[in-house]
């Protein structure tokens, strides 16, 4: 049995370096996570970054922000909670364009090495799928794109449309049990 979660990630990147800058997922049943990291450094952003995602990020009250630890021990805690203790369920992660976003999530642990053995060290790519597919229609996008959470649930409504997959269960947003 697979346990399969719809991602995305805002990042600055420069060719060398991924930086992330937030983190949406939701899995099929309509739990989700969102976080924004309160370690990247906006001054390497170039003025798209700037625009399309800092200046869509919550306010800097908001709960959402979190160190890297924080957001690496949450999201750990999330991905792995449906499946603990059922060993013939595995996580299964996907995203659109998916490479960067792995990267980004995986450097929460460092090294891809160190992700926890249950969490995949890959993730299956969504735009691939759609073209094995043939191209079939897509649902239109939100017209607030580059927010990770609203990209997160499109992500699963692309892969809904895609296989046939209808809506498993009510939205149902994951609350921290570390207060965030």
């Amino acid at each position: 049995m697979v346990y399969r979660y719809f991602y995305d990630c805002e990042f600055i990147e420069d060719g060398r370096v991924i930086d992330l800058v937030s983190i949406g997922v939701v899995d099929e049943y309509g739990r989700e996570f969102y976080a924004v990291s309160t370690e990247f450094d906006d001054s390497r952003a170039v003025p798209w970054v700037r625009r399309n995602v800092l200046g869509r990020l919550p306010s800097p009250a908001d709960r959402a922000w979190r160190s890297r630890a924080r957001i690496r021990d949450e999201l750990e805690e999330f991905l792995l909670e449906p499946v603990r203790g059922r060993p013939s369920e595995q996580v299964e992660l996907w995203a659109w364009y998916a490479a960067y976003d792995h990267v980004s999530l995986a450097q929460l642990w460092g090294s891809m090495v160190a992700l926890p053995r249950e969490i995949p060290r890959f993730t299956k790519d969504l735009r691939q799928l759609w073209d094995d597919r043939g191209r079939p229609p897509l649902p239109e996008a939100e017209a607030a794109r580059h927010d990770a959470l609203v990209d997160a649930r499109h992500n699963l409504a692309r892969w809904r449309a895609m296989t046939g997959s209808g809506r498993h269960g009510a939205g149902t947003p994951w609350i921290s049990t570390t207060g965030g």
